[in-house]
């Protein structure tokens, strides 16, 4: 039956509840999210069953299957499901403060930043200290370009149009400095940079996940918990400040959120792109604009998303391994295309 407002109401042991659309659509992404695991854990040169990949995980498999399975392909896969998850939780709380659905790391120079600083550190810093720290400077440059970008689109407050231009004009601006870092780069280590650019999961061990995990851990709920002040901000900033909302600040912690988010899955991953743009879109069509419904959503889309293009990558071409950016680009792109047009048609 239906209840005053139109929406459908079930009716349990004399008492009334709404048919919780979030609960449907995280249980059966969890389900999806499991499907992709098992598959990326069982497939590759060497295949191993489902049976013996539980049994491996459970410490009492083969030996050859433990060493795989442990060693190899669960860091890795646990790195992509993290990387994508936060890539997508950054790109929806960016959509959300800037109100604008076209917003993602890669366009408001977040992921430049931490780009520039990985070449930089591929060219300056391996002299004197470890590849271990290259997550650390890519994370530094996605805050650096962070704080910038703010600083220059302040003027009496941030209002989301000026976030926008300015991050775009910061986002060209990085993309051409990292283009003349790799050409004057010596040739090893640009072949290292491309492959860093275009976003890959390739080599990721216990301390990789170790790396981005805490970043993901904390800031997941954070997001979540500021997630009210995100569906405020929809209404315009004087509808905000008049409820009381202090606007700027919110603004402010959730765009520092948003870089925790993608600086670190960027200084893991690589420069995976448009799945902070793909991710909420979709999390949009099922569960709609509200933040706290959306965030969740998308971040499992975006383990999902990233999990497939690196089981993807290892797959369809080996022995060759085809880093995941790749594949995501090849789905983002058209799909950017196809909102630039629908945008379009709409005015």
């Amino acid at each position: 039956m239906r209840g005053l407002s139109g929406r459908k109401v079930v009716r349990f042991g004399g008492q009334g509840f709404r048919t919780n659309r979030l609960i449907v659509v995280s249980l059966l992404l969890l389900a999806v999210l499991a499907a992709v695991a098992l598959a990326s854990l069982g497939l590759g040169s060497m295949s191993i069953a489902p049976p013996d990949v539980v049994r491996a995980l459970a410490g009492v498999g083969e030996r050859a299957h433990e060493t795989v399975l442990l060693k190899l392909r669960l860091p890795r896969m646990a790195v992509a499901m993290l990387s994508g998850a936060s890539l997508a939780a950054a790109g929806a709380v960016l959509q959300g403060i800037i109100r604008n659905p076209l917003a993602s790391p890669d366009l408001i120079g977040i992921t430049g930043g931490a780009s520039v600083a990985a070449v930089l550190f591929l060219h300056y810093g391996l002299a004197v200290s470890s590849i271990r720290w290259l997550p650390a400077a890519a994370m530094c440059g996605a805050a650096a370009v962070a704080l910038l970008l703010y600083f220059l689109a302040w003027k009496r407050g941030v209002t989301p149009y000026r976030l926008v231009m300015v991050g775009v004009g910061i986002s060209s601006l990085l993309g051409a400095l990292t283009t003349m870092l790799l050409v004057f780069n010596p040739h090893n280590e640009a072949n290292q940079a491309y492959v860093w650019l275009v976003g890959s999961v390739y080599g990721s061990s216990l301390e990789t996940v170790l790396t981005i995990l805490p970043w993901t851990a904390l800031l997941l709920p954070l997001a979540s918990f500021m997630s009210r002040y995100v569906n405020v901000g929809q209404l315009g900033d004087e509808v905000a400040s008049g409820v009381g909302s202090r606007v700027e600040m919110n603004r402010l912690i959730m765009l520092l959120i948003s870089v925790g988010l993608a600086g670190s899955a960027i200084a893991v991953a690589g420069g995976i792109g448009f799945v902070g743009l793909i991710a909420p879109h979709m999390a949009r069509k099922l569960v709609g604009n509200h933040f706290g419904r959306l965030l969740p959503v998308a971040a499992l889309l975006g383990a999902i998303l990233v999990a497939l293009a690196d089981l993807a990558g290892r797959l369809l071409f080996s022995p060759l391994d085809i880093p995941a950016g790749i594949f995501t680009s090849a789905i983002g792109a058209p799909f950017f295309i196809y909102l630039l047009y629908s945008k379009r048609s709409m005015r």
